[in-house]
């Protein structure tokens, strides 16, 4: 391929890997805060409390339109920008997550996971961004 859509092969290969793993980990947390009551969240989200509800739903329901924009803008072609606007989006998500679970004292469990995230997301924007 000698378009814009693939700058060089392993880069590209890179992308898609990272895009992947954003992609399956959003959506299935996504898909979890979408679809759960609080008594089966708070197990495996400790900060998760009936008040938070609609908020944790709402959450879970952007993460999933995530996981879906950082995949098919790219893959179909049809405004691939949003597939950086969407790796943007997880970045700003992972830097507002590490504070917020930095705050809670979350920083063994947690925030391991918030910085591979970051580093993924940061990864798809700036390689995306640089193939449009």
């Amino acid at each position: 391929m000698t378009d814009a859509f693939a700058p060089n092969k392993w880069l590209n290969s890179g992308l898609w890997v990272a895009q992947a793993l954003l992609a399956v980990t959003f959506g299935f947390f996504g898909f979890l805060k979408a679809t759960q009551s609080v008594a089966a969240l708070a197990p495996i989200m400790h900060w998760v409390t009936p008040q938070n509800i609609p908020f944790v739903h709402t959450l879970g329901a952007l993460e999933i339109l995530g996981a879906v924009g950082v995949t098919m803008p790219w893959l179909t072609r049809i405004q691939p920008r949003l597939t950086v606007a969407a790796a943007l989006c997880f970045l700003v998500v992972q830097v507002l997550a590490i504070g917020f679970h930095a705050s809670r004292g979350e920083t063994a469990t947690t925030i391991p996971l918030n910085l591979v995230l970051l580093g993924l997301s940061a990864f798809v924007f700036w390689g995306r961004n640089k193939s449009l």
